[in-house]
């Protein structure tokens, strides 16, 4: 509150005292090249960048699969390839990409992302996890496994049945 009031009477101060409120020239305001000039640095025209094209990083994720819906079938492993430089760092934002992308059936949990409520546990590579803290291995010859919690049941996909959790919890 203190630094607003200052804020203010710095502003308004030069008006009350009669001196000039002309705009002064600030070194965020500095001119720019205009588009598509030549830099006189760098020697490059700014009209025209070239983007830089990565080459596709193609990463293999083995993602558990089962649905309710048909019992008769087997749980088995589906796999996904996602290009690693059009996705994010994390294993759930791989997750999200191939949901979005890929196939909209594959059920998964997520809430916050910023590994504080655990609803994104499961367990990747072996290693029971969160997904939004697990980083993706950038080795693109070994896929990632991804299963839903162990010693759990399996409501459907990656999403465990967690009553008994709560049930021990109280």
């Amino acid at each position: 509150m203190f630094a607003m009031t200052a804020l203010r009477r710095s502003l308004l101060a030069p008006a009350s005292r009669g001196l000039s409120t002309a705009p002064v020239a600030s070194a965020l305001h500095a001119p720019t090249t205009p588009k598509g000039a030549l830099d006189s640095e760098t020697k490059t025209n700014n009209a025209n960048p070239v983007p830089q094209q990565k080459e596709p990083l193609i990463k293999t994720f083995s993602i558990y699969r089962w649905s309710p819906d048909t019992p008769a079938e087997k749980p088995r492993l589906e796999n996904f390839k996602i290009d690693l430089n059009q996705c994010g760092p994390m294993v759930l934002d791989a997750i999200i990409k191939i949901k979005n992308e890929i196939d909209p059936t594959l059920t998964f949990r997520r809430s916050c992302r910023e590994g504080i409520c655990g609803s994104c546990a499961m367990n990747i590579n072996g290693l029971n996890t969160l997904a939004c803290l697990s980083r993706i291995d950038r080795t693109p010859s070994a896929a990632t496994k991804i299963y839903p919690l162990p010693h759990t049941y399996v409501v459907k996909d990656l999403v465990p049945d967690l009553t008994q959790l709560y049930k021990q919890y109280k």
